[in-house]
């Protein structure tokens, strides 16, 4: 199975300068890129720069994700409990315990 390569924008960037210095096609061959890729690369470099060469999509630390994973589910115990607390105290002031004296 092929895992999918990534590439820094540094990384692409020297990728896109060595094709200029030495050709095309034999740095294509030399990082197993596909023409289309290294096309695209060169107009989002030549359109937008360096920063046309980043990732545009946010990375997601996976212990961030849990953490607010597990952010949310304390926060849905504690509005479960406070809702109980709520209606308890609702119940108590309509029905009042009364005191047992003997």
């Amino acid at each position: 199975m092929k895992t999918k390569r990534t590439f820094t924008a540094e990384e692409r960037l020297s990728i896109l300068q060595e094709g200029e210095r030495e050709g095309q096609a034999e740095t294509l061959r030399k990082y197993n890129i596909a023409p289309s890729l290294y096309s695209r690369w060169k107009r989002k470099y030549l359109n937008e720069g360096i920063s046309g060469l980043k990732d545009k999509y946010r990375r997601i630390d996976p212990e961030k994700r849990a953490l607010e994973e597990e952010n949310e589910r304390l926060k849905r115990i504690i509005a479960k409990q406070a809702l109980e607390i709520e209606v308890k105290t609702e119940l108590l002031k309509k029905n009042p315990i009364p005191n047992r004296r003997k």
